[in-house]
């Protein structure tokens, strides 16, 4: 389960937003985000839309009818969830039960 998975619970935009930050710097497809997400293609072009309005993503188009999405690293709303993500993970990663234990393993430093 994500960090962001915990905390907010499943999304399909929540996991389209994940899955552009975990490939931030690459050119995604509708059809690519729904295979690596597990959505399907009407749902990633759906949940899409806020992203967009706000700046989150961009998108370019590729001839007339291909859409290509990638995270906008420029964008100050962007840079600041890529953190919080980051951060949440180093988090959550602390915070993990021990394989050998019932009871989650805080790192006290």
């Amino acid at each position: 389960m994500s960090p962001l998975e915990k905390l907010f619970g499943k999304t399909a935009q929540l996991t389209v937003l994940e899955y552009l930050m975990k490939n931030k710097g690459e050119i995604n497809y509708l059809s690519g985000i729904a295979q690596g997400t597990g959505l399907y293609h009407s749902s990633v072009a759906r949940v899409i839309g806020p992203l967009l309005e706000n700046n989150i993503i961009i998108e370019k188009k590729i001839g007339k009818t291909i859409r290509s999405f990638h995270l906008n690293e420029e964008n100050e709303a962007a840079k600041l969830l890529i953190k919080f993500y980051n951060e949440l993970s180093i988090l959550m990663d602390d915070k993990m039960p021990s394989p050998d234990l019932k009871s989650p393993v805080v790192n006290h430093e």
